[in-house]
């Protein structure tokens, strides 16, 4: 798939060593996420036609509250890992994935989901994607987004530690994943999910790239992609 034309992009300039947060910022942080948000309601809408009623396990990556369960079909198996777990479960970890890696307690999966991740990821970008490749089911899909700072009204949430283009992070996700198909997660004229009912409406299902006016008002972007083979891996 053709990738969208970004227009002229100038990220500020990255500090030596970018600050993380620790589980003591995110355990209040993530408190915000409790309730499924237009993002993950869509991410929900795209895992649920993706397992198509088969039965499968699926990784939430990140996964703060686990607001995604509550909007997956019973057939598909939820676990998650994050920073600052909020209620203790079996199919829960608790971990630092910066110092940690992407893995629960040796399982494949069939899907796993990395969303509003690597934006927080600072230097370990392509090693966290390693190891999600090495985690994910030789048939299993990979589901990712990232924020389009080529936004016309750029937001940069102060927490992002890996900041870049749309291009330099598809790149990079290109040499661990094959990109089966990658559309904005919406559209709006700021820099932010789309809160009007209207505008979530009409997007909710939208799946499109649109010339000229996706790299200025998408907000994020969905990348849908299945493994590639270690050795291809250059």
């Amino acid at each position: 798939m053709q990738e969208p034309r970004e227009h002229e992009l100038t990220l500020p300039e990255a500090p030596d060593k970018p600050k993380v947060y620790k589980r003591d910022f995110w355990s209040a942080e993530n408190l915000k996420f409790s309730k499924p948000h237009f993002r993950l309601q869509k991410a929900g809408r795209i895992v649920n036609k993706i397992a198509a009623g088969r039965e499968c396990d699926l990784l939430d990556v990140g996964c703060g509250p686990a607001a995604l369960r509550q909007v997956l079909q019973p057939n598909i198996h939820y676990f998650g890992v994050d920073i600052a777990i909020q209620e203790p479960a079996p199919n829960l970890l608790e971990a630092d994935l910066l110092e940690s890696p992407v893995s629960f307690d040796g399982r494949r999966f069939d899907i796993v989901v990395a969303q509003g991740f690597f934006e927080y990821t600072a230097d370990c970008q392509e090693q966290k994607l390693t190891e999600i490749r090495e985690i994910l089911a030789p048939a299993g899909t990979f589901i990712a987004t990232y924020v389009n700072f080529g936004h016309r009204d750029r937001e940069l949430y102060w927490p992002y530690s890996n900041i870049r283009t749309q291009s330099d992070f598809r790149a990079s996700l290109s040499r661990f994943f094959d990109i089966e198909r990658s559309f904005p997660t919406s559209h709006n004229w700021r820099h932010s999910e789309p809160n009007r009912w209207f505008m979530r409406a009409s997007q909710i299902r939208m799946q499109a790239n649109l010339p000229v006016l996706s790299p200025l008002l998408a907000v994020e972007y969905f990348f849908i992609c299945s493994p590639r083979p270690a050795a291809h891996n250059a």
